[in-house]
């Protein structure tokens, strides 16, 4: 036998596997292997429920490439296209309606629309409630109209109420009556031009009298029935007894009380 035969012989014999080794499976078998595929098919389940109700979702809530439901989205903002309910505070740069339908805001308590400066502090605001509609600062507007057979009220519970035009004042009540009180004062004032008041009658309630004596006081209040307005260097009015001539001056010391 030769050295080479002698090799190949021997590493033949290396290379046999002993009778007796044992052989060992790989794999998942038994209950592992059924726990497997249960884990599989639930999560197949599990992501055609997502499947399912994602394109439910997506159906009602109407998405599309323009945007969701009644909200579009175009070049120029955002278009609402019927009604919607906001649960948070809404920041837009404008609001507006079409030109030929109405803008609706409402709410279950009022309505408020505040207007802030660049430091956050409010510089106007509106608040619409049960009570009417509340303005935080000055409002300017070209008419304030009341709807059909309701009244209108314009009332300043804690400051002044005051109305200025650069082209004048106009109030009307074509069917009601116009009415204007106040705690204090009162002030008509024209700086240009006159007060006007034309009406078929025009009553003073309350105004003081005056009287030219104590003495022709007292006999005057039985027969006197005509008097004559007075007015003050205030501007103050109050009533003397008529005569032949004025007797303003000889009542005028109804003019010294405060």
């Amino acid at each position: 036998m030769t050295r080479e035969q002698y090799i190949l012989a021997t590493q033949h014999n290396n290379l046999q596997r002993p009778g007796n080794q044992q052989v060992y499976q790989v794999g998942i078998y038994g209950w592992r292997k059924r726990c497997l595929y249960f884990f599989v098919l639930l999560l197949m389940v599990t992501m055609i429920v997502n499947l399912a109700l994602t394109i439910w979702i997506l159906k009602v809530m109407k998405f599309s490439v323009d945007g969701m439901g009644n909200l579009k989205i175009t070049n120029k903002g955002i278009r609402l296209e019927g009604k919607a309910d906001f649960l948070l505070p809404l920041y837009v740069k404008e609001v507006r309606s079409r030109k030929d339908s109405p803008l609706m805001l409402q709410s279950d308590r009022n309505v408020t629309v505040n207007a802030r400066n660049n430091l956050g502090q409010i510089t106007g605001q509106l608040t619409v409630g049960p009570e009417g509609a509340v303005f935080g600062q000055s409002v300017e507007t070209p008419c304030i109209r009341a709807e059909s057979s309701q009244e209108l009220k314009l009332e300043s519970p804690t400051r002044a109420l005051t109305m200025e035009a650069p082209k004048g004042v106009f109030i009307s009540a074509v069917e009601g009556d116009l009415k204007a009180t106040c705690r204090r004062k009162l002030q008509l004032e024209s700086t240009d031009g006159e007060i006007f008041l034309n009406a078929k009658t025009i009553r003073l309630g309350n105004i003081p009298q005056g009287s030219t004596s104590s003495s022709s006081a007292s006999s005057s209040n039985l027969r006197q029935t005509v008097y004559e307005v007075c007015v003050c260097p205030n501007g103050k009015l109050f009533l003397s007894p008529a005569a032949a001539g004025s007797t303003c001056q000889l009542s005028s010391n109804i003019c010294l009380r405060i």
